[in-house]
């Protein structure tokens, strides 16, 4: 039983063989995903796919790459959305220095707005961050985003940002890097922070992990994730697959 928290299965990657990728994930023993969409096409694909199959989930918000392009109606339209019993967050917003698409002070505004509006409509949030820690913790801090927590997506921070997260009622998700052999800063998380306020994800079709580097990423190699944790940690696969599905389904208030 693996909870993938983090896919992209609204992305034309798998437009051809979405069904075929969903089985090989129920074959590892995927049970359970949160696919994101992150501006008007992927929103509106991720509530179709949430419709389709009861195991998916959605998590709806605005990227900060595309800050620019978000509008007023927009974000009324995602809080319309988020009343859908199968919303179970909000985002993946954040801030991201490395594309240059969208001017930093609009990010930083876009989401503020938007963890203000995961506070109004009570569901946490789903943070992406590229080259803006601190920018990202003290907007957090500010907003007092700890009311609603969430997640810190495909964290790739040290230790000691993670363990500030943590104390600001965020999970931590490890995606693939955590299986690169020298990704050192993911191992040292996956060894420092309890096994409780950690996730699982693939962030599907990116970040592949080993040894399928270089192909298209899918929520069947979650496993691939959830076996290199445990094996950081000296626990079994199934330790880590029972306590990261029950760390997301308390987060998302999944009852099944």
């Amino acid at each position: 039983m693996l909870f993938d928290t983090h896919v992209h299965l609204n992305a034309e990657q798998y437009s051809e063989d979405l069904e075929e990728v969903i089985e090989r994930a129920k074959s590892e023993g995927v049970s359970e995903m949160v696919v994101v969409g992150f501006d008007r096409p992927t929103i509106e694909r991720a509530m179709e796919l949430t419709e389709a199959y009861d195991f998916i989930y959605a998590c709806i918000g605005w990227h900060p790459v595309d800050a620019i392009d978000m509008t007023d109606q927009d974000l009324l339209w995602i809080e319309e959305l988020s009343a859908h019993p199968k919303v179970v967050a909000i985002g993946e917003m954040g801030l991201d220095y490395y594309w240059d698409k969208s001017p930093k002070e609009v990010q930083k505004e876009v989401f503020r707005r938007q963890i203000r509006l995961a506070k109004k409509v009570k569901l946490p949030i789903v943070i992406h961050n590229r080259d803006a820690t601190a920018d990202i913790v003290q907007i957090l801090k500010e907003e007092k985003a700890e009311e609603v927590g969430g997640i810190m997506h495909c964290f790739s921070g040290s230790v000691e940002i993670a363990k500030e997260c943590v104390k600001m009622n965020f999970f931590i998700s490890l995606g693939g890097p955590v299986t690169f052999k020298n990704a050192k800063a993911p191992k040292e998380v996956a060894a420092e922070i309890p096994l409780e306020k950690l996730l699982i994800e693939t962030d599907c079709p990116y970040l592949t992990p080993h040894p399928h580097r270089g192909k298209r990423n899918e929520p069947a190699f979650v496993k691939l994730v959830a076996e290199q944790i445990a094996e950081i940690k000296g626990l079994t696969l199934e330790n880590v697959a029972e306590a990261t599905t029950k760390n997301a389904e308390k987060l998302f208030g999944i009852n099944r």
